[in-house]
């Protein structure tokens, strides 16, 4: 059953298939040096026996025989031919018995075969052949055994058989060899995937120390297992990060109404209790309305909506927002907008953004302190940065601000879900840009954004990453 799977396996059906089309090629070009190598023998013969010819056909007549005879002599293969007869067809000289009677007695080479004194013992040769009619009526004729190519083509067919038999074995053996290899890649990658379905989520696909496509594919699926893992992770702990922090305010409201049921006494204390319930409520909708925004941030729902965003107007109109609110903290809000700027992106979720840092950033600063929202530009790119003079994140806690629902343990006492850096995560996730968060002390958080041609390729380049870089912590 293995011997059947190796033989159809489609490494082995191409292996195979290049070694028929090697040896079609070997042979096509054997033939080709075959056939040229013939034409080029029989040309050189014809020129041979066209030069004899002319040399003793202008000795005089008596030493033509002579010349003929030494001719034959110094011929050691046997493979020339001469005769001279006399006008009434008799032998003068040579080993040629008779005038062939197909030879044209023109001068032109020809194809013949020759009535020789001693017969050969297989058979009469085919020879290329010259017949001139001289002066006084002899007749001479020259000619050449072109036999020879067929002790050639016995040497290319050898050298064929020779060559050509162990390349298409070996071939084949390598045909064999990356099936047997390519099929145990595949049962290695079939073995662990299925102890993943099983539920080792920690298994990855083997990469192996090349770079062929293989091994590139299992550098894909691996990112895609690394972002499944941290996203399966990541709902194991929603479900009781949303319990936990919903159960908080759902539990004030039930028991502030249960506490109005039994002790208000005036409308006044009723309605003191009943807006403490509706606060209470409005905070688990905010949780659940953020929720929902990470969710279709997350699935890229909003793409379609991009166009050309004025980051610089976006600056003002959240300063001018805040404004207000970071007058009554006693903190100093400025913009410093170096220059004019626009990117590719959604503009309500870029304000969004924005806002949430800035939100931030005044909510954490101490009373007398100041927040400054900077915009700077270089070359095709813009960095969006908001500063505050309040405590800042620690480098442990860097990443774990950007989960759903973490609040620091001295921010416990602040108002807030823990979900506005997952939605500013989100949003620079979903544009492409590059969240950094500073050092403290002191708060600093930078958008890195890319403006003109490179910005739509970064929006494009998220739509098909596996694991955002959003989060790089600078």
């Amino acid at each position: 059953m293995h011997q059947v799977r190796l033989i159809r396996s489609s490494t082995f059906l191409w292996a195979l298939a290049m070694a028929a089309a090697f040896a079609l090629f070997v042979v096509g070009l054997f033939a080709f040096v075959y056939w040229k190598l013939d034409d080029y023998l029989i040309a050189r013969s014809d020129r041979m026996i066209t030069m004899q010819m002319r040399f003793i056909a202008d000795l005089p007549p008596a030493r033509r025989v002579s010349a003929i005879t030494d001719h034959l002599e110094q011929d050691s293969r046997g493979v020339q031919y001469a005769g001279l007869f006399n006008a009434a067809g008799a032998r003068l000289a040579g080993n040629i018995d008779r005038v062939p009677r197909e030879l044209r007695l023109d001068g032109a080479v020809q194809g013949v075969r020759f009535d020789l004194i001693k017969k050969l013992p297989v058979h009469d040769p085919v020879v290329r052949a010259i017949g001139k009619r001289l002066d006084g009526g002899d007749v001479l004729v020259m000619g050449r055994n072109v036999d020879e190519t067929r002790e050639i083509s016995s040497v290319v067919g050898q050298a064929l058989a020779l060559g050509l038999l162990p390349a298409f074995s070996l071939c084949l053996l390598a045909g064999a060899w990356l099936s047997l290899r390519a099929q145990r890649r595949v049962e290695e990658v079939n073995h662990r995937v299925q102890r993943i379905v099983a539920g080792e989520l920690r298994e990855r696909l083997p990469e192996g120390n090349t770079d062929d496509s293989f091994a590139r594919l299992a550098g894909i699926v691996n990112g895609m297992l690394d972002e499944m893992e941290t996203m399966i992770n990541a709902l194991a702990g929603v479900g009781n990060d949303i319990a936990h922090d919903l159960r908080t305010p759902l539990t004030r409201v039930r028991l502030a109404l249960e506490r109005g049921r039994t002790h208000a006494e005036t409308l006044e204390e009723l309605q003191e209790i009943t807006d403490k319930a509706i606060a209470g409520i409005d905070q688990s909708l905010a949780i659940v309305t953020a929720l929902l925004r990470l969710t279709e941030i997350e699935n890229n729902r909003r793409i379609a909506g991009f166009g050309e965003v004025a980051l610089d107007e976006i600056l003002r109109e959240v300063c001018d927002v805040y404004e207000p609110i970071a007058e009554d903290k006693r903190i100093a809000l400025g913009v410093v907008i170096e220059r004019d700027v626009k990117v590719w992106g959604d503009r309500d979720l870029l304000f969004e953004a924005v806002a949430n840092l800035a939100d931030n950033a005044v909510k954490f600063t101490p009373s007398g302190g100041r927040v400054e929202l900077a915009l700077e530009v270089e070359d095709d790119t813009a960095l969006v940065r908001v500063r505050d003079t309040g405590p800042g994140i620690s480098e442990q806690e860097r990443e774990a601000v950007l989960r759903r629902f973490y609040r620091s343990d001295k921010m416990r006492n602040t108002p807030g879900v823990g979900l506005g850096l997952s939605l500013v995560a989100a949003i620079v996730k979903l544009h492409g840009f590059r969240l950094i968060i500073g050092p403290a002390p002191g708060g600093r958080i930078e958008i890195l954004a890319w403006t003109g041609r490179t910005g739509r390729a970064a929006t494009r380049r998220s739509r098909t990453l596996l694991r955002a870089d959003a989060d790089e912590v600078g």
